[in-house]
Order: C-alpha cells, then structure tokens, then sequence
C-alpha cells in the first residue's frame, strides 16, 4: 500500500523553498543558480521540482514562459512550525519539553545559545505573568 503523500517539503523541496524565501520571486535560471552554489543541478530536474510543488501548494508560479517567476507559498514560520510539530509528534511523543531537554542538555547549544533561550523563557514569563495579572 503507498504512503499518503506528506504535507511537508521534503529536503530537495525545502532547499528550492530557501531560495525563494531568501531572494524573493525567482526565475527558473536565478533558482537554478542559487541551487548551484551549493551542487551540480540540472535545470530540467528543478523545473520538475518546482511543478510537483505547485501541485502541493507549496509554490506559485506567476506569468508564462521563460518570464515566468516562482514564489514560494508557504512561509519560513509556517514551515518550520509544521515540521518541527512532526519532529515533536513523531520523536518526542509530543512533549515540547522532551524535545527543549534535549537540545539543552544535548550540548548541542553554546553557551551564549543558552543565554538567548533564558532571555526568550524570561521574556515569555513575563508576558505570561501581565496577561494573568490583566485578567483578574
């Protein structure tokens, strides 16, 4: 039995996705190049992408031709909140907590990464604390 199609870019999506969100909408021959940059792409096998991902959503292609110019559908926050609710589901059980004790004591982040998450939980708190207080 084949698996249902995913909702989520696979890793060839999301490079194509990444150009689009960095450089805007984008031509065939400019997504290419950026492609290039980091591998050997053929152009008939980005354009192939590109329709596979029109079909998903995920892209727009505004105009005709070789005018025509790709613009990603999708957003970057979208995307990263949809995957990474996957990656929660799926590998965590679905316990945000499980997935943040990991990275901290992963040793994965440095230490001023550490700061930066303090300063974002601190900040939240704080946020948290005035809307219960405003309630009341």
């Amino acid at each position: 039995m084949a698996r249902p199609a995913s909702t989520h870019p696979t890793d060839v999506e999301l490079e194509i996705l990444h150009v689009l969100w960095d450089n805007g909408p984008s031509a065939l021959s400019a997504v290419c190049d950026s492609l290039r940059e980091q591998r050997e792409v053929a152009t008939t096998t980005v354009a192939t992408m590109l329709r596979v991902m029109l079909d998903k959503g995920l892209v727009k292609r505004e105009g005709a031709g070789r005018g025509a110019q790709w613009v990603a559908k999708i957003t970057h926050s979208s995307t990263a909140q949809g995957m990474v609710g996957k990656l929660v589901d799926h590998l965590f059980g679905g316990s945000t907590d499980r997935l943040a004790t990991h990275l901290i004591e992963g040793g994965q982040l440095t230490g001023k990464q550490l700061e930066e998450l303090r300063s974002l939980i601190d900040q939240r708190s704080e946020r948290s604390r005035k809307q219960k207080g405003a309630k009341k």
